[in-house]
Formats: structure tokens, sequence, C-alpha cells
């Protein structure tokens, strides 16, 4: 693992949730399109974050994955929450079915709603692939059975991630990426590879941007590639004429990132997001997702921007 990777690897959900923040309807129709089906999507919906942190108080116990609660409304009028775990880090976890099913029922019991588990496995074990959790003793039984993605199934069918005009399909590239390829080299071949195929369909300018910084941290380098993977970037806006993303405020946000952690690294992290906010394609939440800092001073950096 690159000194980047090592840096930022606790971090690795970051980019997972700002992708279902921004496109979750994509994701579902991309990995569970039978449960796409079922949403009526014109009715919208949201995030239940307070909600599902009142459940999950162990969310930031050092476990990493990523987690996510959804309203949503069905076909037939009902309202159905729909739960998300993705397991987007090192290794498959013994308890994790378990632990859908926790969730699940702390979420039912406490609200009285219907709840749809779904888990995204982004790990390599091809034979991790937990589909249910069940116990019995002394004649009580109980089974409880969720949908199940596994991301690396998705590498027979690379072709279809490639052609797809769903725009999670490059999250997934991405993702599986970050996971198998460990050289650096060709690491930085296949993020400038995503990055062409980012400008090759069409996107508008925010989602070139959002998707951009997906990418950008999913699939990490090392500050010695930094400078060829910049000058490649540039290159293809170039070819592209879509000066979309500003490499330098791009290095700026890399250094925001890394620093920001640190004591005493709040103005880097204010300095970062006014870049962002110059760039005035990002919201003021996906600001704060990037740079660390409270929505709140996000807000209050913009004002003082606008003086």
């Amino acid at each position: 693992m690159s000194e980047t990777d090592a840096a930022r690897a606790t971090d690795h959900d970051s980019p997972w949730k700002m992708a279902l923040d921004a496109y979750f309807q994509e994701f579902l129709d991309l990995l569970f399109p039978e449960i796409h089906e079922q949403v009526d999507w014109s009715q919208g919906y949201s995030f239940l974050d307070k909600e599902l942190q009142q459940v999950t108080p162990d969310a930031n116990s050092g476990r990493r994955y990523a987690d996510k609660l959804i309203k949503v409304y069905a076909r037939d009028g009902s309202e159905t929450w729909v739960l998300i775990h993705v397991e987007v880090q090192g290794e498959p976890e013994e308890a994790f079915a378990e632990r859908m099913y926790i969730y699940q029922y702390r979420l039912r019991d406490r609200y009285g709603v219907d709840v749809v588990s779904l888990a995204v496995l982004a790990d390599t074990r091809d034979s991790f692939r937990p589909t249910a959790f069940r116990y019995q003793r002394w004649g009580c039984a109980l089974t409880f059975a969720f949908p199940t993605a596994k991301l690396i199934d998705w590498e027979d069918r690379w072709a279809e991630l490639e052609a797809s005009s769903n725009v999670f399909a490059l999250v997934v590239m991405a993702q599986i990426h970050a996971k198998r390829i460990k050289d650096d080299a060709t690491r930085k071949d296949v993020k400038i590879a995503l990055i062409r195929l980012l400008y090759e369909r069409g996107y508008s300018r925010e989602q070139v941007v959002l998707l951009f910084n997906i990418i950008d941290w999913m699939l990490q380098l090392p500050r010695a590639l930094e400078p060829e993977f910049a000058q490649a970037v540039h290159a293809i806006q170039e070819e592209k004429h879509m000066p979309y993303v500003n490499t330098i405020e791009r290095l700026a946000l890399e250094k925001g990132r890394q620093e920001g952690r640190q004591e005493g690294e709040q103005l880097r992290a204010e300095q970062t997001a006014r870049n962002l906010i110059k760039l005035g394609v990002l919201s003021d939440e996906q600001i704060a997702e990037a740079t660390g800092l409270a929505v709140a001073d996000v807000r209050v950096l913009r004002v003082e921007d606008k003086h």
C-alpha cells in the first residue's frame, strides 16, 4: 500500500457516501434493478441520517463500511425505508449478516415501518457472500434474508459497465480497480482511462466534477505520480474542450484531505473549501463531505466570499 493509500484508508467509505447521496436512484438501477422497479420515483426520496444514527451507535467504532438509510415510496403508495450497508474496506466480516439483522429489527421496532436491507460487498474474497442471518434453538428459529450485490461479479461483465449510460457504472469500475490494482503505475493508467471515459460520456459540468472527485478519492496515487496524472487530465480536457477540473484545485483538495485531519490544519481545509466554492458546481453538503468541515462552516465561507 502506498503512502497515500495508508493515509486515507480509514476514509475509504467517504466517496461511497458521496456517490450514494448524489446517485441513489442510479445505484439501485445498476445493482438492484428489480428493487428499482418497485419504487415510485415520482414521489422523490429522502435521506434519514439522523434516524440511522439513533439505531447504529457503533457505526463509528472503527469498522470500515458505509451505511445509508433512505425513505422511498413504493408503487402501491406505501412508505418504505431502504437500509444500505456497503462493505468498502478490507476483509470480509464474520458478523456482517448478524449486523444487517440487528439494524433491520432496531429500525422496524423503533419506527414501525418496513425496512429493505441491501448489502453491497466490495471486497475481493469470492467466497464471502452473506445473504441471510439464521439461528435456531429448541424449536425456535429465525431466518432473515437480504439481497446482496458482489461488485467483483461485474469483472465478467466489464464491457457492460464501459458501455452503460448509468453514471454509477463509473463508481463500480473505480471501486473494483481500487481493490484489485496495487501497482501504482498501473493504477495511474486505469485512473486516467476512467477519467477519459468520464469526459466522453457527455455529462454536465457538475456531474463531471462530482464523479471526478469520487474516482479521484477511490483510486489514490502516491505523490510522485500526481504530476503525471494532472498532466494527463489537462491533456484530456484540452482534447475534449472541457476545462471542467482545475488540477491545481484538485491537488489542493488532496492536500486538504491529508492534512486537514491533523491538529491545527483548519485553515487548510477552509482554503480548500473556498477553492471548491469558486468552482460553483458542488453543494455545501458535498464540499463539507470532501473537506471535513461542518456544513455550517462551509455556508459561512460562502457568505464571506460574496463580500
